[in-house]
């Protein structure tokens, strides 16, 4: 029986190391990698510029609502409306 040189027994622990560390994850350029980051980057600034006029929008559609809700009540409705709060108005559902 012959012994393994020290060699073969390095070279078939170096192919074990490699085999359990699996494929490299991204063998893209790094370049590419970089431009990928940089789109991601600028995605995620629109989606903040986005989010800023959204709440924006949400912040005069609630002040316009508070506006018409304080219209509502105003002195000048409330002949309109009896105290179980139906209309006064009538109905053109509700015609017989």
């Amino acid at each position: 029986m012959t012994c393994p040189s020290t060699s073969s027994i390095g070279l078939i622990l170096l192919l074990i190391g490699y085999a359990v560390a699996g494929p490299e994850t991204d063998v893209r350029p790094r370049a590419v990698r970089l431009s990928a980051c940089q789109e991601h980057t600028n995605l995620h600034n629109r989606l903040d510029v986005v989010e800023k006029k959204v709440e924006g929008t949400v912040e005069k559609l609630e002040v316009e609502m508070a506006a018409l809700l304080d219209a509502i009540d105003a002195p000048k409705w409330h002949p309109l409306l009896d105290n179980a709060g139906n209309t006064a108005v009538d109905n053109p559902g509700q015609r017989s």
